[in-house]
């Protein structure tokens, strides 16, 4: 199958914390849209691998995205290797997405990083004939990059004010992770404690200079070509 685009995440729920909007309006428009999580989240302190197999495919599911693949590397063992670049080049080969996302460059969580820095320097392999030759190259998609805990430099915002919904929704989905912790078993952590109510705060303030209402944001390293006498004529008529 081949995607139009491809977002990784370290763990399931990243990619919908950071864009599940920008998913949703993508899909909607009839493009697929592919998502890989790098591990299982076998660390996290609530729920357990199978519920968050579950509710990642639940989110998945509601976000009309083609696939959701998972590469079973360890949970807070992502580092940068042979190994895991190989694996996330050879996805990334897989699907010859057009348009790459990867969790911000700087997060309080180190897997976000080391994702980060794991997709950057596959995206480079993939096209590489003889890197990897028995999985065929593929051109260099875009690379962007989403945020999850802590917002940086944002060149690019998506308004998602019609699709906010669906993704408070898909954010549901991961009960485990974003609900009161209920059981003996359960603990009380920063996902627990209002989470979703910041991140809508957080898409709320990304819009606000250019009044939308909510809006998801984004990095690149690389400069995006646009036609600013056409793009501005447009803005202007709006």
């Amino acid at each position: 199958m081949k995607l139009d685009i491809l977002v990784f995440g370290a763990h399931a729920d990243d990619a919908e914390i950071g864009m599940a909007g920008t998913i949703a309006k993508h899909t909607a428009a009839g493009l697929k849209v592919g998502l890989c999580d790098l591990t299982a989240a076998e660390m996290s302190s609530n729920g357990t691998v199978e519920l968050r197999k579950e509710e990642a495919q639940q989110a998945a599911d509601l976000l009309g995205v083609s696939v959701r693949t998972n590469l079973g590397l360890s949970d807070r063992g992502l580092f940068i290797t042979e190994e895991h670049v190989a694996a996330v080049t050879a996805e990334i080969r897989r699907f010859a997405p057009a348009i790459v996302f990867a969790p911000y460059w700087e997060d309080r969580h180190p897997d976000h990083i080391a994702c980060s820095k794991l997709v950057e320097e596959a995206v480079f392999n993939a096209k590489l004939r003889k890197y990897m030759p028995d999985k065929p190259a593929v051109p260099a998609p875009q690379l962007f990059f989403y945020f999850i805990n802590d917002l940086g430099r944002t060149d690019l915002i998506v308004d998602v004010t019609k699709q906010y919904g669906l993704k408070e929704q898909a954010l549901s989905c991961y009960r485990s992770q974003f609900t009161k912790p209920l059981g003996a078993d359960a603990v009380s952590t920063p996902l627990t404690e209002g989470y979703i109510e910041r991140v809508r705060s957080r898409d709320m303030l990304l819009g606000q200079r250019r009044l939308i209402p909510y809006a998801e944001g984004f990095a690149t390293k690389v400069p995006y070509a646009v036609d600013l006498f056409t793009a501005g004529i447009k803005l202007y008529k709006v």
